[in-house]
């Protein structure tokens, strides 16, 4: 008979051995075979029972993990030169697990006792249990600044970029880190400030050429003057956190709040689970949950953190980096809901009946532990049928009740009718030196689509909990289009030859419609670009003026605290009305609601548009090499000075000057949006498909600049540049005259219908 190993004899070899670690491997491992398997398997709950043995999937492994962001104390180099160090946060049984140093050449020199905030990554290889990154060191933010070096006989100088500042920074000669001359780069302060002469700094990142798309964002950071380094005592602040406990919260940790980002995400903030309801009266029913980080356990009304969090009032996300709203001390690890690590949430509990119908909800202020961090990719292919080590476990008890979830509440969406539109998302992708590998559109995968109704649903129940409770708040408020616009996208539907109804009251229905009209035809992305031109922006307030894009009469956010302040607003006030803590909003935030909501407004539309800036210099750069080549598009706008193309291989944005038009004069109409030619009459006019040639692409504006080749197919006139002016004094009174015409007949036709 086998002899079946000891608990600590079964621990060592988990520890040892930690890619063998199903019960399969560690029977082998002891040779146990047949019916001594069942005693292993007594062995092996009981571990679990203890504490000692966390079950996933088919695998067992030690609970006590370190999170994937951690402070660290540098220990002394080991004999090969290597820099160890030690987790400071470490509460597990076991054995300390060994964290070796891996540093950048860019990174400060690190000594023995140094705190060290740093990005952990699990490994399997040696007695090695993790490699760590410098974030930073403890206690030390020193000032940076982005700007062109300019050498000298002795270092040289760093020029910021900063508008409106002058102000030169000294390099020494063994702080150049390299730098040539011309180049962009980032340095930090080098040494207390200088009461004499110039500021001193060293140089920690070289990043080429200013005009090289590695720059690309940082220099969008600071032209749109976005803040990205943290004051000293929010930094200290974050440092100080520690993780939030159990204490006056309900424990969530049994359930399965799995997280589905994706695959790149830094932060989790967002959590759900479902299960059919039990309730017989509620037959086809599903209870689903929503847990989201408890931000406002860690940033308290008034701190530092809450003042540079407001300052921001968002992250900003860009292709090769992020600006975060909150340090990585919360943002990446405290306030992340990493799998297998206990973490302070506030939850909400929904009742839906199989139509996808609220029927009630409650908050609760928990902590939980999630059993998994997802993508969507992963996700949906488990659902589909090929389910990988992370899903297929999860696959009968977690994923098929959420999507069985997800199907009620598309029902519901049916038949609320939010504005479905369906314009293609872009996504860059950089490789290791920061230039573009590819330019992508997303994949919509019904998995982003649940996480999206969970969430919308979640933050109507804020919204409406905050309401009966009279709390004040900040709303998420997007108005309905104002008639102008309307009948701007009247017109450009009829153009097109569809229609769009007029009544007295419009609603997403009607805008769907005229979507639907448009669904699988040539003009479906000229159709939805039009719809989305004519919405209003969305913005925040303290006042409920509804959500016309989502139909609903409520709307709070309330998922995403980590990345916007108005979430953070909201889980005050859900604190503040519940009598959870004496955390929630304050007298100050309450009298600042108008402003708050204001400010982080513009906040938004900051980023959005730093956002869309690096976006388009990275398009430009990637397309710089292939000037001269001819790309298909469509007309996606139309000015005085000349026409947009969207192209179809990048989804680049590009402008045909008037005098890439053709060799004849173009008259401009405002009120009918098109352009026609005063030779020829050709009218050129939103949504025509067109082939153009690339003449000019400036990574460092973002601009790409087209020529007009073929419209609907057909080649543009082309005639020799000395007969321009004749033929078209020939010519024009024709073309005039066809225009005038046409632009009554209009007129007449919408007077009509206003009748």
């Amino acid at each position: 008979m086998s002899r079946i190993p000891t608990k600590a004899e079964v621990l060592q070899w988990i520890t040892e051995n930690p890619t063998q670690t199903s019960k399969r491997d560690i029977a082998k491992a002891f040779n146990i075979k047949g019916a001594a398997r069942i005693d292993l398997k007594r062995v092996l709950k009981e571990l679990e029972a203890e504490g000692h043995l966390e079950k996933r999937k088919k695998t067992y492994r030690d609970p006590d993990r370190l999170p994937p962001v951690s402070i660290l104390q540098v220990l002394a180099p080991g004999i090969d030169g290597d820099l160890f160090a030690r987790p400071l946060e470490w509460h597990g049984e076991g054995v300390e697990p060994k964290v070796i140093l891996i540093p950048r050449a860019s990174d400060p020199a690190l000594g023995e006792g140094d705190r060290i905030l740093a990005r952990l990554t699990a490994i399997t290889e040696g007695d090695v249990n993790y490699e760590a990154r410098l974030i930073r060191r403890i206690g030390s933010n020193p000032r940076r600044i982005l700007g062109i070096f300019r050498k000298g006989s002795e270092g040289g100088r760093v020029l910021p970029i900063d508008k409106g500042s002058d102000l030169e920074w000294q390099v020494a000669e063994g702080a150049t880190h390299g730098a040539k001359d011309g180049e962009l780069v980032e340095a930090e302060q080098a040494g207390p400030k200088a009461r004499m002469g110039l500021p001193r700094a060293r140089i920690v990142a070289r990043l080429g050429d200013p005009t090289e798309p590695r720059a690309v964002s940082l220099i969008a950071i600071h032209q749109h003057g976005i803040p990205d380094d943290f004051p000293d005592e929010a930094i200290a602040e974050a440092d100080r956190a520690k993780p939030l406990g159990l204490s006056g919260r309900e424990d969530l940790r049994d359930m399965p709040l799995v997280t589905i980002d994706p695959s790149d995400a830094r932060d989790h903030d967002d959590a759900c689970c479902a299960y059919p309801d039990d309730d017989p009266k509620n037959e086809g029913g599903f209870i689903i949950w929503v847990a989201i980080a408890d931000v406002a356990g860690y940033v308290t009304p008034g701190s530092a953190l809450d003042r540079e969090a407001r300052k921001r009032g968002n992250s900003s996300y860009f292709p090769d980096r992020v600006v975060p709203m909150l340090p990585d001390r919360l943002s990446g690890d405290l306030c992340s809901l990493h799998e297998g690590v206990p973490r302070a949430c506030i939850a909400v509990r929904m009742v839906i009946d199989a139509h996808g119908r609220k029927l009630r909800h409650h908050f609760v202020r928990g902590l939980m532990r999630s059993p998994a961090s997802l993508n969507y990719e992963e996700v949906q292919a488990a659902i589909d049928g090929t389910p990988n080590d992370n899903t297929a476990g999860l696959l009968d008890p977690v994923l098929r009740p959420l999507y069985g979830a997800y199907a009620a509440l598309v029902a519901a969406r049916k038949q609320r009718q939010p504005l479905d539109l369906d314009l293609p998302e872009r996504r860059v992708e950089l490789d290791d030196d920061g230039k573009v590998r590819t330019v992508a559109f997303k994949d919509r995968l019904d998995a982003h689509r649940l996480i999206e109704e969970f969430m919308v649903l979640a933050n109507v129940c804020a919204a409406e909990t905050l309401i009966a409770k009279k709390s004040p708040l900040l709303f998420r408020v997007h108005e309905e289009p104002p008639p102008e616009k309307l009948e701007s996208l009247r017109d450009t539907a009829e153009a097109a030859g569809f229609s769009l109804a007029k009544g007295q009251v419009l609603k997403t229905q009607h805008l769907n419609n005229l979507l639907d009209q448009a669904a699988g035809s040539d003009e479906a992305e000229l159709i939805n670009l039009a719809t989305l031109r004519s919405m209003t922006q969305a913005y925040y307030s303290p006042k409920n003026f509804g959500h016309f894009g989502l139909a609903l009469q409520s709307y709070a956010h309330f998922t995403s605290p980590i990345r916007r302040y108005a979430d953070l607003i909201v889980h005050r006030a859900l604190i503040t009305a519940h009598g959870w803590g004496d955390d929630g909003l304050s007298p100050d935030d309450i009298d600042r609601l108008e402003s708050t909501a204001a400010h982080i407004s513009e906040t938004e539309r900051r980023s959005m548009m730093a956002e869309r800036d690096t976006t388009d210099r990275y398009l430009a750069a990637y397309l710089s090499e292939r000037v001269g080549n001819e790309f298909g598009g469509r007309i996606s706008g139309i000015a005085r000075f000349g026409v947009f193309v969207k192209l179809d291989e990048t989804g680049a944005d590009g402008l045909i000057p008037m005098r890439n038009l053709g060799h004849e004069y173009f008259h401009f109409d405002r009120e009918a949006g098109t352009l026609m030619g005063a030779d020829t009459g050709i009218e050129i006019r939103l949504g025509q498909r067109v082939l153009v040639r690339l003449t000019e692409a400036a990574p460092v504006t973002g601009g790409l600049a087209l020529e007009l080749l073929e419209l609907e197919d057909a080649a543009m006139p082309r005639g020799p540049k000395s007969n321009r002016r004749g033929a078209r004094s020939a010519k024009r009174k024709p073309a005039q005259a066809k225009r005038r015409k046409d632009k009554t007949k209009r007129k007449v036709e919408r007077k009509r219908r206003q009748k």
